[in-house]
């Protein structure tokens, strides 16, 4: 059925009305108000601000009895807004690193347990690496996944593993937790991360992590290649122009986080070959 066509939910379109009338009052505005604005039964109104304020969307004051936007609205809002900023401020980064490495680009965010894809740049001709924005990839396995969660606290961490699994693509995959635990402490160390055919055989990742004022990951860069491509001849150089393309956006979006870079790091490219 085509996209026009499709009937919409009333009962959504209505509740959408409702936060966008609160979300344009600078202190809020109370039942009443509310529902002189809006040509809804009350009751429905009632029940859907109900529903509002108990999942956070909003809040009702005791004192005013007024709704104003909850603390759930605003983090959405905010997300929304870090991500077009993100995706702004990262294009002349993510080319400036294709320029340099001649290597598929990725950048990634952190979602519901997966890393994300958000951008990816390639050159014509180049191996083409079966991604495209807005796949999800497990974090375990892969340089952005595994930068993205190398900051996140360990109680998190053992949280993520726990409903998310560590699914085993090949006799490279990391496994078990404490083998995870030990590669993010070395990641740590490093300032980069390695997939060394962990999730594909044959494909190798370098990424390092943008980091924010807090020492959390805000996104994950890497580049992608082919065994020929990155290998412990390249690896070192390779791993400089990323961590310098995750510092520079790290610049950009004025959350430098200063971050140790050291191509020896034990264990991080040790066996690529």
């Amino acid at each position: 059925m085509p996209a026009d066509k499709t009937p919409s939910v009333p009962a959504l379109e209505r509740g959408l009305a409702i936060l966008e009338v609160v979300a344009k009052s600078r202190s809020g505005l109370t039942f009443s108000q509310i529902a002189r604005q809006l040509d809804f039964p009350k009751s429905s109104i009632h029940c859907m601000l109900l529903t509002f304020e108990r999942a956070g969307y909003l809040r009702r004051s005791d004192t005013t009895g007024r709704y104003m936007c909850g603390l759930k609205l605003a983090h959405i809002a905010n997300s929304a807004l870090q991500g077009v900023v993100l995706r702004e401020k990262a294009g002349p980064v993510l080319k400036g690193l294709l320029d340099r490495t001649g290597l598929t680009v990725h950048m990634a965010i952190l979602e519901s347990g997966s890393a994300t894809l958000i951008a990816k740049v390639e050159r014509i001709g180049s191996h083409k690496v079966a991604t495209w924005v807005g796949k999800r990839i497990d974090v375990h396995c892969t340089s952005l996944g595994k930068c993205l969660i190398a900051y996140i606290p360990e109680a998190e961490l053992d949280r993520l593993v726990q409903q998310h699994g560590l699914l085993r693509h090949n006799e490279n995959t990391i496994s078990s937790l404490p083998r995870l635990k030990q590669e993010l402490a070395k990641i740590r160390q490093a300032g980069w991360a390695l997939d060394d055919e962990e999730e594909e055989i044959g494909i190798r990742c370098i990424g390092a992590p943008v980091l924010g004022t807090d020492g959390r990951a805000l996104a994950a860069i890497s580049v992608s290649g082919t065994t020929e491509e990155i290998h412990i001849g390249t690896m070192t150089a390779l791993a400089h122009e990323v961590r310098q393309a995750a510092l520079e956006l790290s610049r950009e979006l004025g959350s430098y986080s200063e971050m140790p870079f050291r191509a020896d790091a034990e264990g991080v490219g040790a066996t690529a070959g």
